[in-house]
């Protein structure tokens, strides 16, 4: 009750798409800070960041904090990709400052957990990873569903693995629930998967001449207890 009151009224929300100019302020800072840890869960990720290996010098996470990301600066990390878009979170804008001091690429690139991706995005994806200098890191706000399918994106567009090895990044291991509505994301893997079984086909011309987002959405069936869990007890985005 105390976080709806507090940081969802329309002049809390108009007053936080102004933070990326202010940050010089004090009070501005720790407004962004308190946002970051109670409004964008932060206070979890102190404790576990979901950090995995994706790739040679490529690595997926949940949102990390300043703290991190001078971490990933020390271990050499050139490029971010934040599959979460441009936002007005406390994270974002502390994100895209500890970015540009450090010297660290941050590509803004929206992914959703609960939709398959379009078409367009798919093209757009395979841009964003030819422009990656590794190490890169990539992440969401959990390292879950987001990051997971842009990490098979990844391995599809950009490594031209098996659509096998690019489920795998959608599992219980990144904390990824397939039953919920972020299932979505598995389905579209999969219905690709069956198609190349019986007609090989490469990704991306699967995509353009068969992939029909709609129809394969209306496919899909969640189950109510694991959208309750990821709506309502996990928040996911």
């Amino acid at each position: 009750m105390l976080k709806k009151v507090m940081f969802w009224t329309p002049a809390y929300k108009r007053w936080r798409k102004t933070w990326g100019e202010k940050l010089t302020s004090p009070w501005v800072r720790l407004w962004a800070h308190l946002d970051m840890d109670w409004v964008d869960h932060g206070f979890l990720r102190v404790f576990f960041s979901n950090i995995h290996r994706l790739d040679e010098g490529v690595y997926r996470s949940n949102q990390p904090s300043p703290r991190q990301l001078r971490a990933w600066h020390k271990k050499g990390i050139r490029t971010i990709v934040n599959f979460r878009g441009v936002s007005n979170f406390g994270s974002y804008h502390l994100e895209k400052e500890w970015c540009e001091k450090l010297g660290i690429k941050m590509i803004d690139f929206r992914l959703y957990s609960r939709k398959m991706p379009s078409k367009e995005n798919i093209h757009e994806a395979r841009e964003v990873f030819k422009q990656i200098d590794k190490p890169a890191l990539f992440h969401c706000k959990s390292g879950a569903d987001r990051a997971g399918i842009g990490s098979a994106l990844y391995l599809l567009l950009h490594k031209g693995a098996p659509v096998e090895e690019a489920q795998k990044q959608l599992s219980m291991r990144f904390l990824h629930i397939k039953y919920a509505k972020t299932g979505l994301l598995d389905h579209f893997l999969e219905s690709y998967r069956k198609f190349n079984e019986h007609r090989p086909t490469p990704f991306l011309e699967w995509v353009d001449c068969y992939y029909d987002r709609d129809a394969l959405s209306k496919e899909f069936m969640s189950r109510g207890w694991a959208n309750t869990l990821v709506d309502r007890l996990l928040n996911r985005e």
